[in-house]
């Protein structure tokens, strides 16, 4: 493989919700004893990269919030580099997003700012289990239908949890787009803004990288289009027999399977 950096997803790659997937903790302990270094890059919406340290601490894993990229990250960063400081920006999201855009220095808003007679330039949509309501996404179907832009975390779908697959962001932001006939533009996978930060925070080259995940669609399609190598674990979303035109370099049953191959990449670096 010669990979010198690894990119990995983690809902449905290290965890099925709040359930360790088998070899989880090793494969961060294969990653040190190589000295391989990692980000994690998940489309998930919902926390921030300080609670995935803590998540990842309760489970037994040391990791630093640099060393984590979620979607809203990604997200902060592509309006950045096209809204001022200050912009208001009416969220779509658990407390994770909220938090993300405040941090990087935007105005966050919602129903009752709107009501109030306030306004958003954006409207930034993620995955909303705890406070999604019609009033929540009629508002922001309105704002969209007044100009504002709509930016969405990620369109997943779908998401595993110990329960089986549950509506992700893309299902919930759909009813956005059925409303107004507009599309967000998208910042986390398959889109090249995460893959791009990534490969920036690394400091690798694409084909010197793995990025290993579970989802065809997002994690495969995505690194595929940034020239990153691939690795589909099969404990999430895809199956084998779900793969079409977008074939992942390596295909793993399980974590324990990546250690393997990483450890035979580390003994033999020109073996593929």
């Amino acid at each position: 493989m010669t990979i010198h950096g690894v990119v990995l997803d983690m809902d449905g790659v290290l965890w099925h919700g709040e359930r360790p997937l088998g070899g989880m903790t090793e494969l961060f302990g294969a990653l040190e004893r190589l000295e391989l270094p990692f980000i994690l890059a998940t489309n998930n919406a919902t926390k921030t990269a300080a609670q995935y340290v803590e998540k990842l601490a309760r489970l037994g894993v040391r990791v630093s919030p640099e060393q984590v990229l979620t979607s809203p990250g990604a997200t902060a960063s592509f309006l950045q580099r096209r809204y001022p400081e200050g912009t208001k920006v009416y969220a779509v999201g658990e407390a994770g997003l909220h938090q993300t855009l405040e941090a990087a220095g935007f105005t966050v808003i919602g129903p009752a700012e709107v009501r109030a007679g306030d306004t958003a330039s954006v409207v930034v949509g993620g995955l909303t289990t705890t406070n999604l309501s019609y009033d929540l996404l009629a508002t922001a179907s309105l704002l969209v239908r007044g100009g504002a832009a709509f930016v969405a975390t990620n369109y997943d779908l779908t998401y595993p949890s110990e329960l089986g697959q549950l509506p992700g962001a893309g299902a919930v932001l759909a009813v956005i787009t059925s409303a107004t006939g507009v599309a967000p533009t998208v910042a986390g996978k398959p889109y090249p803004a995460m893959f791009e930060e990534a490969l920036r925070r690394l400091g690798t080259r694409p084909r010197e990288t793995l990025m290993v995940g579970d989802r065809l669609e997002t994690d495969i399609e995505g690194a595929v289009g940034a020239s990153l190598k691939t690795a589909l674990v099969l404990t999430g979303v895809s199956r084998r027999e779900d793969i079409g035109s977008t074939t992942p370099d390596y295909i793993f049953d399980d974590l324990y399977a990546l250690i393997t191959a990483l450890d035979l990449d580390h003994a033999n670096p020109q073996g593929g």
